[in-house]
């Protein structure tokens, strides 16, 4: 990690520290507005965007790196769709860049764009809108082109993931957009729907080994709080096994999201990368996960406990812009494509791309 991110992550955890994210009632999650305010304050809040669409000018690998960060502390902010999504979107067309927080999706063969008197006719649904309810704007990837949404203008059906975090669905009645809000995408632009998903993958991932790092950081306080028999339960070679086997998954988790964002920066060649990180770490994070509430027993399990904080958000990241089966699928596809001759290239070549990006 260089000296800049690592001050920035320092930076990010001190924000984070100073307004804390919390659970409101029913374990339904509240929007963390002065956190947000500090984000934008240090200047992060349009990370990957480049600077001269009034960005940051930073790649995925510094992105991932505050995404850890927020991850460990269940930020409750949408960094991600902002800064490596609905941005990302916006700069790829040069369209103008609203302040406040985004949201972003793709829309589905259901959402139609129209061109109408001058204007535009957007219609459809979009299912389970990341922060849809917070964001200012929803910015739409609709085939070639990228759509800016004001909140205000559509209906919006609450919804949560398991933990808490909003996930709604969005209605858009013939929704009526000026010309200046539909942009083309330029012809030569690599944006698509799969490039999307590759992008809110890291997202997720990153956030997923933060979440891991704080589940093993809670379990090892637990353990040696914890006594049983006279000692703390930390002292016995079971549990130790068990924490040991965890702080190695959540290593990995880390790795990976750090290799799919290297992968994506280099601009070539991620699909193996991301890929593989989302398979290996969707599996790393959910032995994490198990392991800490082992751990912890049944005290883990309450809502007025931390860790169910991060073993929830773990469970819902990682089925995230797609679920670990349909990038394993994916995986599989590339490996079969490349035959018994390719696949070693696949993997060694791929690999060194990757890290040198």
């Amino acid at each position: 990690m260089s000296d800049i991110t690592e001050a920035l992550t320092q930076a990010v955890a001190d924000a984070c520290g100073r307004h804390p994210s919390s659970a409101g009632a029913s374990g339904t999650v509240e929007w963390n507005v002065p956190l947000w305010s500090a984000l934008d304050q240090i200047g992060i809040t349009l990370l990957s965007v480049p600077e001269d669409r009034g960005g940051s000018d930073g790649d995925l690998v510094t992105a991932a790196a505050v995404l850890e960060i927020l991850g460990e502390h269940s930020a409750t902010v949408p960094f991600a769709e902002t800064a490596m999504l609905a941005g990302w979107l916006l700069a790829e067309c040069s369209a103008p860049i609203p302040a406040g927080p985004m949201t972003a999706a793709v829309a589905g063969p259901d959402v139609t764009l129209v061109e109408d008197a001058g204007g535009w006719v957007l219609n459809g649904e979009l299912a389970r809108v990341p922060w849809g309810r917070h964001a200012d704007h929803l910015v739409l990837l609709v085939g070639r082109h990228v759509v800016t949404v004001h909140r205000d203008e559509v209906d919006l059906r609450p919804g949560a993931n398991l933990a808490g975090e909003p996930r709604d669905d969005v209605a858009l009645h013939r929704l009526a957009v000026p010309a200046d809000r539909v942009h083309p995408l330029p012809a030569d632009s690599a944006v698509d729907a799969r490039l999307f998903a590759a992008r809110g993958v890291v997202g997720r991932l990153a956030m997923m080994a933060g979440a891991a790092r704080r589940s093993l950081e809670m379990s090892l306080a637990y353990a040696s709080e914890r006594h049983q028999f006279g000692r703390p339960i930390g002292g016995f070679q079971s549990v130790q096994q068990q924490v040991a086997a965890m702080a190695a998954e959540v290593l990995l988790c880390k790795v990976a999201a750090q290799s799919a964002a290297q992968a994506l920066d280099s601009g070539a060649d991620w699909e193996l990368a991301v890929a593989a990180a989302k398979v290996s770490a969707g599996s790393a994070a959910g032995t994490v996960a198990r392991i800490a509430h082992q751990v912890h027993g049944a005290i883990g399990f309450t809502d007025e406990h931390d860790l169910r904080r991060s073993t929830t958000r773990i469970w819902s990241w990682r089925d995230e812009f797609g679920s670990v089966g349909e990038w394993a699928r994916e995986l599989g596809t590339l490996a079969a494509a490349a035959g018994a001759d390719g696949l070693w290239p696949l993997l060694t070549e791929g690999g060194a791309r990757a890290v040198a990006g």
